[in-house]
């Protein structure tokens, strides 16, 4: 387990929901910093993203950023480039970076086989690569070196496609919906009781 994995305020919520052998495992088990075949299909498949970023000061700033499936690509292993696009003019996802490297990005499927990938590392915005020209309307270009790749448990992620609610949304007066994956072998040994 890495001592970095987790910082003192999420070891504390850990701690007060008994999730901190849970969070361990999880980390152990899906935690990479390259990129899998599989990680690559998905990304490079999503025609939108989610990019967090913060200013010098640390605070946050969160971007839907679209495209045509593909717009995202994963280049190496532990690098994926994606165009910045005519917008606002506000430039607050760029700005920060320009000042603050570290961003998080949230790749999402809402089309009845949910999935969610967490990707955090370091950006750099290019304003001048050849590479510029095999994006159509890009006037930068941001590369991410990847730090920390993820799968998030996509359980409350609606199906846009059909407009149903996710089962697992808690209802008054039922019992809540356990996710499968809580029932797998690698998993069912640290998953704590669910608080009332």
């Amino acid at each position: 387990m890495s001592a970095s994995a987790y910082h003192d305020g999420q070891r504390a919520l850990q701690d007060r929901f008994g999730s901190r052998a849970l969070a361990d495992r999880l980390f152990e088990i899906t935690h990479r910093t390259v990129f899998t075949e599989a990680d690559r299909d998905f990304i490079e498949t999503r025609p939108f993203f989610f990019l967090a970023t913060a200013d010098r000061d640390g605070r946050p700033d969160c971007s839907f950023k679209g495209g045509a499936p593909g717009f995202v690509r994963v280049m190496r292993d532990d690098l994926l480039v994606f165009p910045d696009y005519d917008g606002n003019g506000m430039f607050r996802s760029l700005g920060n970076v320009s000042v603050n490297a570290a961003v998080g990005l949230l790749f999402i499927a809402m089309d009845g086989s949910p999935k969610r990938l967490r990707v955090n590392g370091r950006a750099e915005i290019v304003f001048e690569d050849p590479m510029m020209r095999d994006w159509a309307g890009a006037q930068a270009l941001v590369r991410v070196r990847a730090e920390h790749i993820f799968p998030n448990c996509p359980r409350y992620i609606p199906d846009l496609k059909s407009g149903a609610e996710s089962v697992y949304i808690p209802r008054p007066g039922e019992t809540p919906v356990e996710p499968a994956w809580k029932g797998f072998d690698p998993f069912k040994d640290v998953v704590p009781p669910r608080k009332a």
